[in-house]
């Protein structure tokens, strides 16, 4: 059995359906484990991708790493469970390497694949710059997996809804807070990113960013230095710093390619970089390049883009 955490707070994203199809291409049955208030009717919606339980702890209704850490230990523990995956997000980070010290189990963070035939799993290592081939010797394993990693794979299951009621260790962490973030699609989780830098001039222009996003069904980004001048939201931020992406297409529109950005992009399927500047560093990552000034080459992108979208719908 293969116990999956997923992370539902803020609903059920599609790097939970990915962790779930993941677990369950390794070949085992897969039981499901989260907190917080989650509809049930939401939560046996991950039996469309192999889960055949669900199991959910409804008293931590905040991130609480020191609690979610009890929480996965002691359900790994009743359930003899030796294989568990996250997906690596903000919580997987928290979390893991404390579980792995409590549960003496081998952790492998930021798998691109499933095992080999050797038991060897592929990680990005180096910001992205390289493929390590790891493998766990433990009996007990743990796996964060990076989104956009594997398809998802339906694999319908008839799922079953469990409410856990344990005892576990004390809250040390007190939520003062909280601020939504803005936008339909989480960044780690779009499938096709428009990104722009410094070169658009100004906040007042990101209008014909958020026009081509919007026409794709995308979600929006930006160059650090944008972030920090404040013309867009820190968690818009791509980068070594920021945000690490692995969507199918990244538009990058005024951005030059400073290796620290380059560092959360590069998993990206397909880069498309717009400059003005044809010895930008940008355009030797790229897949398609286009010298052309962003305020002229957007806008003609949105409208070629609306009829595509229009002929093809």
């Amino acid at each position: 059995m293969i116990l999956v955490y997923i992370n539902t707070l803020n609903g059920i994203g599609k790097s939970s359906y990915e962790a779930v199809t993941y677990a369950k291409k390794m070949g085992d049955s897969v039981v499901v484990l989260t907190n917080g208030n989650e509809e049930e009717s939401n939560l046996s919606s991950l039996g469309d991708y192999g889960a055949e339980k669900v199991m959910i702890h409804r008293e931590i209704t905040s991130f609480e790493s020191g609690q979610i850490c009890d929480l996965i230990s002691k359900v790994a523990e009743q359930h003899g469970i030796n294989t568990i995956v996250f997906s690596h997000d903000h919580v997987s980070k928290a979390v893991a390497p404390m579980l792995s010290t409590r549960l003496s189990a081998g952790l492998v963070p930021g798998a691109i694949s499933l095992p080999d035939s050797n038991g060897h799993i592929d990680v990005n290592v180096f910001s992205g710059k390289a493929i390590a081939k790891v493998s766990i010797n433990s009996d007990k394993k743990i796996i964060s997996l990076l989104p956009n990693s594997i398809p998802l794979e339906k694999n319908e299951t008839t799922c079953v809804v469990e409410d856990l009621s344990l005892d576990l260790c004390e809250a040390k962490i007190k939520l003062l807070s909280k601020k939504e973030l803005e936008g339909d699609i989480p960044l780690p989780e779009a499938e096709l990113v428009v990104s722009a830098g410094r070169g658009l001039k100004g906040p007042e222009n990101w209008g014909m960013v958020e026009d081509l996003a919007k026409t794709m069904g995308a979600a929006t980004a930006c160059s650090r230095p944008v972030s920090d001048i404040g013309w867009r939201p820190h968690h818009e931020h791509v980068g070594q710093t920021g945000i690490a992406i692995r969507p199918n297409l990244y538009i990058a529109a005024g951005i030059s390619g400073a290796i620290q950005h380059l560092a959360g992009v590069n998993g990206s399927k397909v880069i498309v970089v717009i400059n003005t500047d044809p010895e930008a560093p940008f355009f030797k990552a790229a897949d398609y390049g286009i010298i052309g000034d962003a305020f002229e080459v957007l806008p003609k992108l949105n409208e070629s883009m609306k009829k595509f979208m229009a002929q093809n719908n």
